[in-house]
């Protein structure tokens, strides 16, 4: 006698919204092109690179309603604009260090549970579309 099989529950957005924790909104900053001043060697410390960097966060939501007002969500200007700063901060040796201050800065927001963080320069090996790392850190 075979066993029937279990039901599964479908897949929706709700179920991967929520957790035992709350409700969770991932939040993405995908492609952003910089330039970068980053750079080990002596001739990548001449000239800012084109940096690649994605960011996803999950977020925490709060109890109550958006109502429309971006008082009551993350802002992806906000993370932006941080990232901006991080890189307008001076010359970074390795790509680790800026993923690992943008996601200090990320995760700095107490709403910040995960924060998943892909920095790739562009323009360094001509027979790949990028080189880089990825990082995910959580509170």
């Amino acid at each position: 006698m075979s066993a029937k099989p279990h039901a599964v529950a479908p897949f929706t957005p709700a179920a991967r919204n929520s957790d035992k924790a709350g409700r969770l909104r991932l939040v993405r900053v995908r492609d952003l092109v910089l330039p970068v001043s980053i750079g080990i060697y002596e001739h990548e410390k001449q000239a800012p690179q084109r940096v690649c960097i994605n960011v996803e966060l999950k977020v925490r939501e709060g109890d109550g309603p958006i109502g429309d007002d971006i008082a009551n969500v993350l802002s992806y200007e906000d993370i932006v604009n941080g990232i901006k700063a991080i890189v307008a901060g001076g010359h970074i040796n390795l790509v680790e260090t800026l993923a690992e201050s943008i996601a200090g800065f990320c995760l700095a927001d107490p709403r910040v549970a995960l924060a998943r963080i892909g920095v790739d320069k562009l323009d360094i090996v001509p027979e790949a579309a990028s080189v880089g790392v990825e990082i995910e850190r959580s509170r």
